[in-house]
């Protein structure tokens, strides 16, 4: 039996880490643990955002179509499939505890964490690292969000994002590079390492938020990729979700700041790397680093994740797997994978017996030629909208099919040229796929929190809502009603 340890970066971008190609950020500790993984070039979620990537990830069970959604109390953020892991799924971390692994979660993802959640269970111990995003650890501030007197340091150059007046009060303290997420977590993670790694198998799950916004990497981080120096524009930049507009160099701004962020998290991967090895634990410990999605940053017009808006900068993945002595270390696997299939993977891959009626698969065995694929496409829901990809097409539309996009990418890699008008029969076919799948229609949600009306609607993160104008006139017309 092996070690296990899974490292997920949130919002981490395929195109940014050099190991899938990118040339002008720095990533070599990701690029180090590529060079003895399994690199996987056709990673995709198969739900969205944040909280039912986990519960696919944490479960090997799909949470695409996201069936039987009802909002959580004490969670602001209203998209079906966003809620906790239902109480019937084992999670992985219960199965390795019962095969006699210790279990830890490092994580600063407070959406984990919220009343009604539970992503936390069947770890032997855990640590929730507070403050990111809108982690509700301080008042919020209520007065000038542009405002670069409320930075709390000079290694705090600026920030980026939407949920300001949380992320700002809770920063309030930092004066160092040690106060910032990515070494308080990995940090954490790795005295735990220190304490436990030594005689039972361990199961180690390391969730950094970061590079996930507000983006404010310290200021050498972003010194690497823009002139601060000859900068006059907003340093604190609050956005939305969707499109936004920028005055002259605040766009290039932004994409040195989550840059910075993704390298920052990079040196802090590096160091618990560094760690394991210096253990002499290196050998016997399988390592997967993935990410849960990527993040739009105006490539198609908008800023952070829209449903409308599901092209290869949010859905590409991040997506490696380290064997034993690092076998099959530097090869490249073109298979479809996604989250559920992590579980499945690590357990066999650790000498542990999945439960039986998971949906995911051993990729590993896939890569390496011990198993055959089982897939030739790739679907996806981001409610209300649906998407999927096969070696030629990507197509996405909502659920009630008023709105469709196609795109070859065969000749158009970056997804420009909307052809579906053009072809109205592939279009057709790919919708079926969806459809299919589903096995009927895709479920249908009233997204509005019943009987709650001191909660925020739709959400913190986005105000102006991003559900399809179907659902906002039915909501609408609800509330008039009542």
């Amino acid at each position: 039996m092996h070690n296990v340890i899974l490292i997920v970066l949130d919002s981490l971008r395929r195109d940014h880490v050099g190991a899938y190609g990118n040339d002008w950020i720095g990533t070599p500790s990701i690029d180090a643990l590529a060079a003895e993984s399994v690199l996987y070039t056709n990673a995709y979620p198969e739900a969205l955002p944040t909280i039912p990537v986990r519960r696919a990830m944490y479960t090997g069970m799909r949470t695409f179509p996201c069936r039987d959604y009802k909002a959580a109390k004490g969670d602001v953020v209203l998209i079906p499939g966003w809620q906790p892991i239902p109480e019937h799924q084992v999670t992985a971390a219960e199965v390795f505890r019962h095969h006699g692994y210790l279990t830890a979660l490092f994580s600063s993802v407070h959406h984990m964490f919220k009343p009604s959640m539970n992503f936390h269970r069947g770890f032997t111990s855990w640590e929730w690292i507070r403050g990111h995003e809108a982690d509700h650890l301080k008042v919020p501030y209520a007065g000038d969000l542009e405002d670069p007197g409320n930075l709390p340091c000079d290694e705090m150059y600026g920030m980026v994002g939407h949920s300001l007046p949380y992320c700002l009060a809770n920063v309030q303290d930092w004066r160092g590079e040690e106060d910032w997420f990515a070494p308080r977590t990995f940090g954490a993670a790795a005295r735990w390492l220190e304490r436990n790694g030594g005689d039972q198998n361990f199961f180690l799950v390391v969730e950094e938020f970061d590079p996930h916004e507000p983006w404010n990497p310290p200021k050498e981080y972003l010194d690497l990729y823009f002139d601060t120096d000859a900068y006059e524009g907003r340093r604190i930049i609050p956005t939305v979700g969707g499109p936004n507009e920028f005055a002259e160099g605040e766009l290039e701004y932004i994409l040195a700041m989550y840059a910075g962020e993704v390298a920052h998290c990079d040196t802090y991967v590096g160091r618990l790397m560094d760690r394991v090895k210096e253990m002499g634990l290196w050998d016997d410990t399988v390592v997967a680093l993935v990410s849960d999605h990527g993040h739009p940053i105006m490539d198609h017009g908008i800023m952070h994740k829209v449903p409308a808006h599901m092209y290869n900068e949010l859905m590409d993945l991040v997506y490696m797997v380290k064997g034993p002595a690092g076998e099959h270390g530097g090869e490249t696997c073109p298979a479809y994978a996604a989250h559920h299939d992590v579980p499945v993977t690590l357990m066999e891959m650790a000498g542990v017996t999945p439960p039986t009626g998971l949906d995911g698969v051993n990729v590993w065995d896939v890569a390496t030629g011990a198993a055959e694929p089982t897939r030739s496409y790739a679907t996806c829901i981001f409610y209300p909208w649906l998407w999927t990809k096969d070696d030629r097409h990507v197509y996405m539309t909502d659920i009630d099919n008023t709105e469709e996009r196609l795109y070859d990418t065969t000749v158009d890699p970056k997804e420009r040229d909307d052809v579906a008008a053009a072809n109205p029969q592939v279009c057709q076919r790919l919708r079926k796929r969806l459809w299919d799948e589903i096995g009927g229609d895709p479920p249908r949600y009233e997204v509005i929190r019943q009987g709650h009306d001191w909660y925020e609607y739709p959400d913190i993160h986005d105000p102006t809502g991003t559900f399809s104008k179907k659902l906002i006139a039915e909501r609408d017309a609800k509330k008039r009603r009542t």
